[in-house]
Protein backbone atom coordinates (compact mmCIF):
# COMPACT_ATOMS: atom_id res chain seq x y z
CA UNK A 1 0.00 0.00 0.00
CA UNK A 2 1.63 3.27 -1.28
CA UNK A 3 0.89 7.04 0.31
CA UNK A 4 -0.93 7.50 -3.04
CA UNK A 5 -3.82 5.14 -2.25
CA UNK A 6 -4.18 6.81 1.39
CA UNK A 7 -4.37 10.36 -0.23
CA UNK A 8 -6.68 9.22 -2.97
CA UNK A 9 -8.80 7.90 -0.32
CA UNK A 10 -8.83 10.72 2.03
CA UNK A 11 -9.53 13.15 -0.83
CA UNK A 12 -12.36 10.70 -1.95
CA UNK A 13 -13.74 10.98 1.40
CA UNK A 14 -13.80 14.57 1.62
CA UNK A 15 -15.14 14.70 -1.81
CA UNK A 16 -18.29 12.77 -1.08
CA UNK A 17 -18.51 14.49 2.73
CA UNK A 18 -18.72 17.65 1.23
CA UNK A 19 -20.91 17.07 -1.93
CA UNK A 20 -24.22 18.33 -0.03
CA UNK A 21 -22.32 21.27 0.61
CA UNK A 22 -22.29 22.62 -3.05
CA UNK A 23 -25.99 23.20 -3.42
CA UNK A 24 -26.22 25.35 -0.15
CA UNK A 25 -23.02 27.22 -1.76
CA UNK A 26 -24.54 27.47 -5.28
CA UNK A 27 -28.25 28.57 -3.27
CA UNK A 28 -26.31 31.79 -1.11
CA UNK A 29 -24.54 32.63 -4.41
CA UNK A 30 -27.01 33.26 -6.64
CA UNK A 31 -29.42 34.70 -3.65
CA UNK A 32 -26.97 37.55 -3.21
CA UNK A 33 -26.76 37.91 -6.32
CA UNK A 34 -30.32 38.28 -7.04
CA UNK A 35 -30.59 40.30 -4.10
CA UNK A 36 -27.68 42.74 -5.26
CA UNK A 37 -30.04 42.87 -8.83
CA UNK A 38 -33.15 43.64 -7.05
CA UNK A 39 -31.35 46.34 -4.66
CA UNK A 40 -29.83 47.81 -8.15
CA UNK A 41 -33.26 48.44 -9.63
CA UNK A 42 -34.40 49.88 -6.42
CA UNK A 43 -31.86 52.06 -5.99
CA UNK A 44 -32.15 53.29 -9.92
CA UNK A 45 -35.86 53.61 -9.70
CA UNK A 46 -35.86 56.01 -6.12
CA UNK A 47 -32.88 57.56 -8.28
CA UNK A 48 -34.71 58.37 -10.96
CA UNK A 49 -37.35 59.94 -8.91
CA UNK A 50 -35.55 62.39 -7.33
CA UNK A 51 -33.74 63.52 -10.35
CA UNK A 52 -37.15 64.55 -11.84
CA UNK A 53 -37.80 65.98 -8.70
CA UNK A 54 -34.43 68.04 -9.15
CA UNK A 55 -35.13 68.84 -12.74
CA UNK A 56 -38.61 70.59 -11.98
CA UNK A 57 -37.82 72.36 -8.67
CA UNK A 58 -35.90 75.86 -9.73
CA UNK A 59 -34.95 77.27 -6.48
CA UNK A 60 -32.64 74.73 -5.86
CA UNK A 61 -28.67 74.63 -5.50
CA UNK A 62 -26.61 73.96 -8.08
Amino acid sequence: MSSSTIFYGIADFAKIAFTPFEFIGDFVNFSFILLGFIGLFIWLNKQKKFNDKAASDPNQLK
